[in-house]
């Protein structure tokens, strides 16, 4: 084995040995024949898709001294000297660091000068889209009109960087990613010719890995023969890659269907514990939720970029799967990229995700979670129930609903308001309707909800009930987006639609602004403006909640001052 790396030893000669691009080399060998040669293209695709190589057997084909159709022979003279890298007639550029106006005007000076020994002279220009505005200026009118010994061929990853102007002047050929079984023969092939020991495992996890790419596949399949002396297993793979087997990634997407919380944050662990990069798996995960996609909407095994072993597991587990939760759990994935580098716990946002995928597919399950308690007021007594405390030395104002001559009630043993559940409601038979009872049962209402609103159910997360008045709910919300999207007309009614459907009665539905008081005479009538700015009834109202309903003048006692 010679000390060239492989991807250059196994860089395609003809266009029969470019991989995958046949709309591409086929339209090439036409033009050929036909004597049709353009002065201008563009190679536009992902890396390592063979942009550069067609260019070099381009440039070939049009100095190749065989016939027509046997072009690039590869025996001429022509080809031999481009092969070696020693014609001065193929002229490649770096974009990247050749990218200024300086640069752009030597070459457009030297385009005039014929060619050397062939028939043309071509020019290939890599990254293209890093050349600056003024360069683009300073090659337009070249690339419109050169002079009819040159050819140029731009190549880009980014074909959307590139001014319209010279996109207009140019033939645009689009390579695309390489399948996956396609790079699989061509690594078995490279294996076999180099006398290679590896597995076939290990060769679909290279192959997988490479994200079709035929470049890539080769280094990391010369970075594994480097790394150590016998046959290269998917253990290895592994190992030196961090990634994760197919058939891993498939037992964690079983646990998922089977809700099976424990298997699947078991097996996680254990592969993060292997050495997997957790985000290099939450990228394998959803790779192959795609997967499932594309087969479930009726595409083949190639357009998922599957073996025909994946794609037989991949249909079972479609059986028992539909398409909303399929695509619920690929957006829940695809959101939990945060598995950062570097973090003690970097797994922790994909088993977040898994957990929550498990759930959204599951509302019993979710049903069964245990709810989160509500903070309780200082006193167990509601706001609607209680009597205002009054700052020492002032007097007392009562909270709606109770006597103005009440004695305070005892800390706890004030009762809830209640309201009467009718038969047939969801709430627990035999017993009415409470503030306890509501919260409890306030994730069963959000599942609810989320059949009727997903957008509605996403703003009442973020807040609770908080009280109970009759037949009105008040829920506290977080933030005011929240509770003024709520209180809209439209997600008002909907909302109130589903508290009356879930608990059976009819329900009017109030938001407050956590930490806010409402608006001045929003929760009670007008009262007069001496009576409102007494300290101690703005201390009850503003801070305890408590509204006034009436007014009532104290007679002044026998020897009071009148």
């Amino acid at each position: 084995m010679n000390g060239q790396v492989l991807y250059r030893r196994w860089r395609s000669q003809t266009f029969d040995e470019v991989l995958a691009q046949e709309h591409v080399t086929r339209t090439l060998q036409n033009a050929l024949r036909a004597g049709r040669i353009g002065h201008a293209y563009l190679f536009c695709g992902p890396r390592g898709t063979g942009k550069t190589s067609t260019a070099r057997i381009l440039a070939k084909a049009v100095n190749c001294l065989a016939e027509p159709a046997e072009r690039p022979c590869n025996r001429c003279l022509r080809c031999e000297a481009i092969n070696a890298g020693r014609d001065l007639d193929l002229i490649e550029i770096d974009a990247a660091s050749n990218r200024g106006i300086d640069e752009i005007r030597e070459l457009r000076d030297k385009v005039a000068f014929s060619p050397n020994e062939g028939r043309y002279k071509v020019y290939v220009i890599d990254e293209v889209h890093m050349l600056t505005n003024e360069a683009f200026n300073a090659l337009l009118k070249t690339l419109e009109e050169p002079p009819p010994h040159v050819i140029f061929v731009l190549a880009t990853t980014e074909p959307q960087r590139i001014p319209p102007t010279i996109l207009s002047r140019c033939q645009r050929f689009d390579f695309r990613r390489i399948p996956l079984a396609d790079l699989r023969r061509k690594l078995e092939h490279i294996c076999q010719a180099e006398q290679i020991a590896i597995e076939p495992a290990a060769i679909e996890a290279i192959a997988r890995r490479a994200g079709g790419s035929f470049r890539d596949a080769e280094s990391l399949l010369d970075q594994l023969v480097a790394a150590g002396e016998g046959e290269i297993t998917l253990q290895r793979v592994q190992e030196l890659l961090g990634g994760v087997s197919l058939t891993a990634v498939a037992d964690l997407v079983d646990a998922w269907l089977d809700g099976d919380l424990a298997a699947g944050l078991r097996e996680i662990n254990r592969l993060v514990d292997a050495g997997a990069d957790a985000r290099q798996l939450q990228l394998e995960l959803v790779e192959y939720l795609r997967g499932l996609l594309l087969l479930q909407a009726g595409g083949d095994d190639r357009l998922a970029n599957i073996t025909a072993e994946a794609a037989g597991r991949m249909r079972e587990q479609l059986a028992r799967l539909t398409l909303p939760r399929l695509v619920d759990a690929l957006r829940i994935f695809s959101q939990s990229e945060g598995a950062a580098r570097g973090e003690v716990r970097s797994q922790m946002p994909l088993e977040l995700a898994f957990v929550q995928a498990v759930l959204a597919g599951n509302p019993q399950e979710e049903a069964r979670q245990p709810a989160i308690p509500a903070p309780k007021p200082e006193t167990a007594a509601p706001v609607s129930t209680r009597r205002a405390a009054a700052p020492e030395g002032g007097r007392s104002v009562a909270a709606p609903g109770a006597s103005r001559h009440a004695e305070p009630p005892t800390r706890g043993a004030a009762p809830e308001p209640t309201v009467a559940a009718p038969a047939g409601s969801a709430a627990e038979p035999g017993s009415e309707l409470t503030l306890a009872r509501l919260t409890r049962q306030w994730p069963e209402i959000l599942q609810r909800l989320r059949g009727t609103s997903k957008v509605l159910e996403a703003l009442m997360r973020s807040g609770r009930p908080c009280e109970l008045v009759g037949g009105k709910v008040v829920f506290e919300m977080e933030a005011a987006f929240h509770q003024e999207r709520v209180m809209e007309e439209k997600n008002r009614r909907i909302l109130e639609q589903v508290l009356q459907d879930f608990l059976g009665v009819p329900c009017q539905v109030e938001c407050i602004v956590a930490g806010r008081r409402p608006p001045r005479g929003a929760r009670g009538p007008a009262v007069d403006e001496a009576v409102r700015e007494d300290p101690v009834v703005r201390y009850a109202v503003e801070d305890l909640g408590a509204r006034v309903q009436s007014v009532q003048r104290a007679e002044p006692e026998a020897g009071d001052e009148k």
